[in-house]
């Protein structure tokens, strides 16, 4: 869900509302990617419970404290990029793939390695600084009530995955990513700048100026002039943010919340699943971890349950016709949501004595309202017929959520009709899954195995063989005799099957 910025953010301060080998190669692979499914099984004994871990791990303003009073890693650390980028990097992969006497390509089962830009303060530290120092003090909404500083908490997957990095290796536990200091070492680039808090704390001209500094720091970068950007992930989480100068930045990969089809968020052809990925909101509301599990399950009195806008935009306008539908239907809770702590004790609340979540589109085809009902234990049923979710490669959210379409849940009672439907076995089962599921949502610091930190570089991983590809061709085609695709010939975003 987007929140729109309101004009008189100024400055949020105190006083101020604002990827072949044949034979035995080919069997490595085929045996190592079973593996890595089997690990990622809901069924699979390693997920038989969820690490809740404490509020330190996971609640973004404790950890966030704890990150700025930590000492900062040393910027001498990082070699400086060779002088022949291109001929470093081809000697390293050459290095990798005939390293190996018996023909393996070991880089098919090593880490996903990953090198940080240090970037100059004001892009990545001080908004960290902003945003903590004013956070007490702001009660700023934006234009549809949303709480400014709330927005940017459940947006806030740019400060994880940075933290993850850019710890000290001995405090990590994520295995399968590593930070390297030499650029001719990486896979992937990450550009560590908080385009959501600079979007909401700031002035909008100040926002702009600042957007296109960063966007003149990155792109003179050698590694990017190399790739276009095509091995460069930036966060753009927030579908407002670094909106003035994506198309600078449309070859990157993008780490966002959705992939809104109707052009409102993202022009056509600059987002899709090829290239990007799909991250979760930060949840809004408290894990129910299995001792909740067990004390709510004989509660769960409420058919179905919503608490939110209930009027919204584009997509959203699903909203008011299911609410004329609902309204009056016994056994289901359609509440006008409000912000602030009795807001999250309300849904909280009403989630944890629910057996379904009503979650339909808002002003994008996603909301944090999804990830808040996983970790409640409540069955989402998914009202939103653009919906792009994350990690769809690795998780099948058919065993945790129902999927509805738009024309069937507004036909007269046929919504509480289906959901009264559903055996109770069937029940017991979803539910069971998101207690199994809760984890792949919870950011936390550190983070942990099969948390969204994780599941987003095995995402990135996954795509490795193809945007190699792509930077390769780029580098040898005519670009005068010959078409070179790029992101403009793409097909607009769509959720359709081809």
């Amino acid at each position: 869900m987007a929140g729109k910025q309101f004009p008189s953010l100024a400055h949020a301060r105190p006083a101020s509302p604002r990827g072949l080998l044949a034979g035995a190669s080919l069997l490595l692979l085929v045996l190592l990617a079973a593996s890595y499914f089997l690990l990622l099984s809901p069924s699979s004994p390693g997920l038989a419970s969820p690490s809740s871990g404490s509020a330190a791990d996971t609640a973004f303003l404790i950890s966030l404290d704890r990150f700025l009073a930590s000492p900062r890693p040393s910027s001498a650390s990082s070699a400086a990029s060779p002088g022949d980028l291109d001929a470093a990097i081809r000697a390293e992969e050459e290095a990798r793939i005939y390293g190996d006497p018996g023909g393996a390509w070991p880089a098919a089962a090593g880490p996903l390695r990953v090198y940080v830009y240090e970037m100059p303060s004001k892009f990545t530290y001080d908004l960290l600084r902003l945003f903590r120092d004013s956070y007490r003090e702001t009660t700023n909404l934006t234009s549809n009530g949303s709480p400014v500083h709330r927005l940017v908490e459940q947006h806030s997957i740019d400060y994880w995955l940075w933290a993850d990095l850019i710890a000290p290796e001995s405090q990590r536990l994520l295995k399968n990513v590593i930070r390297v200091r030499r650029q001719e070492e990486a896979d992937i680039f990450y550009v560590p700048f908080f385009t959501t808090i600079s979007y909401f704390l700031l002035e909008k001209q100040e926002c702009k100026a600042l957007y296109r500094e960063a966007l003149k720091w990155v792109t003179d970068q050698p590694a990017w002039q190399r790739s276009e950007g095509r091995d460069h992930v930036i966060p753009v989480h927030h579908p407002w943010s670094f909106k003035s100068v994506r198309r600078f930045v449309k070859k990157a990969i993008w780490l966002l919340p959705d992939m809104d089809s109707t052009g409102n968020w993202y022009k056509p052809g600059q987002v899709y699943l090829e290239k990007d990925v799909i991250l979760p909101y930060v949840p809004n509301v408290d894990l129910c971890d299995s001792k909740c599990v067990s004390e709510t399950q004989s509660r769960r009195s409420t058919l179905l349950f919503f608490r939110g806008r209930l009027r919204r935009n584009a997509g959203g306008k699903i909203r008011s016709k299911l609410v004329t539908e609902l309204k009056d239907a016994e056994g289901i809770v359609i509440e006008e949501g409000t912000a602030g702590a009795e807001g999250k004790a309300a849904a909280q609340n009403g989630m944890r004595k629910s057996l379904f979540c009503l979650n339909p589109a808002g002003d994008t085809p996603s909301s944090a309202r999804l990830f808040d009902a996983i970790v409640s234990g409540c069955i989402p049923v998914i009202i939103s017929d653009e919906l792009e979710l994350p990690f769809e490669g690795i998780l099948d959210y058919r065993k945790i959520a129902l999927f509805v379409s738009s024309s069937d849940a507004v036909q007269p009672g046929w919504l509480v009709n289906y959901l009264r439907s559903i055996d109770a076995k069937r029940i017991r089962e979803m539910q069971s899954n998101l207690l199994k599921y809760s984890r792949h949502f919870l950011y936390s610091s550190p983070a942990r195995p099969l948390g969204p930190e994780d599941l987003t570089w095995r995402m990135i991983a996954g795509k490795l063989v193809n945007i190699k590809l792509n930077i390769r061709r780029s580098q040898r085609v005519v670009r005068e005799s010959r078409s070179v695709c790029t992101c403009d010939c793409r097909v607009g975003n769509s959720t359709r099957m081809f």
